[in-house]
């Protein structure tokens, strides 16, 4: 299949998915949502491949959605909004189903939905410099794509908390002392230290590791099926409101505001 946005790559038993819109800093536009997901169930038959690495073009991971996307939801019938709004949804749920063991090649932002794809995967290898952060408080949202639950497991409620209510800019070794990474490394050394991990999970009987995956996915994720499905109604309440104007000006503008909480 022809991907725009996205670049794949099968050698052995070892992927790569690389997002490729390095001028946008692998910004998340809808149309590139789309091909994530499309490449992700690529993998859905593919039993030679047993790991995948995914990584972006350029300097950064990915900076998140893309407030430049062209697609104007605001005239769909709220029917199909609330549809198109679970894009990030779908994918996030792909990448946690996927047989394959998966690592993120983390090289500067993983901000809002780059986070969420990042926290999704098994693993997280970042390079020096490295930095996430979840801005959407910023601009009046919730956090979507039932990734709320995936924060939490790795980096506990509180900080969780800092990171998702408080808006915090947090750091490659703070990252790794929460236990958001699993590795640091010189920027230069993330690929091969992914590869490297890679070819240690790839030797391992892939119908055991994959069964034990998914089980551990299931006890890690088992409520949050239950309560998660409802973020993109929360979302869709949070872009309506008064404030969510209000912080999209201050957000452009770089200026603080007040809140009044309509």
């Amino acid at each position: 299949m022809h991907y725009q946005h996205v670049k794949v790559h099968r050698q052995g038993h070892i992927a790569t998915l690389q997002f490729n819109r390095p001028q946008k800093a692998n910004a998340l536009s809808h149309a590139h949502l789309e091909e994530i997901e499309g490449a992700i169930l690529s993998f859905r038959e593919d039993t030679q491949t047993r790991v995948v690495i995914f990584t972006g073009s350029g300097n950064h991971f990915s900076s998140g959605a893309d407030l430049s996307d062209e697609l104007d939801v605001s005239k769909m019938p709220l029917v199909q909004r609330r549809r198109q709004q679970r894009a990030g949804e779908r994918c996030i749920e792909a990448l946690l189903k996927m047989d394959q063991i998966t690592i993120a090649a983390w090289r500067g932002a993983a901000m809002g939905g780059g986070a969420c794809i990042a926290t999704a995967c098994d693993f997280r290898v970042g390079a020096i410099g490295c930095f996430m952060r979840y801005p959407e408080i910023d601009i009046g949202l919730n956090l979507m794509w039932k990734s709320l639950p995936l924060i939490i497991n790795l980096a506990g409620l509180a900080r969780a908390k800092r990171l998702v209510i408080g808006g915090e800019h947090i750091t490659d070794h703070t990252l790794l002392a929460w236990g958001i990474l699993d590795e640091l490394v010189a920027e230069n050394d993330v690929m091969q230290a992914c590869k490297k991990m890679a070819l240690h999970y790839a030797a391992k009987p892939p119908v055991a590791a994959q069964m034990i995956k998914q089980s551990a996915n299931q006890i890690a994720h088992a409520l949050n099926h239950a309560i998660m499905h409802m973020d993109v109604d929360q979302n869709l309440l949070t872009a309506a409101s008064e404030d969510r104007a209000r912080a999209i000006t201050a957000y452009r503008n770089k200026k603080p505001t007040e809140y009044d909480g309509n």
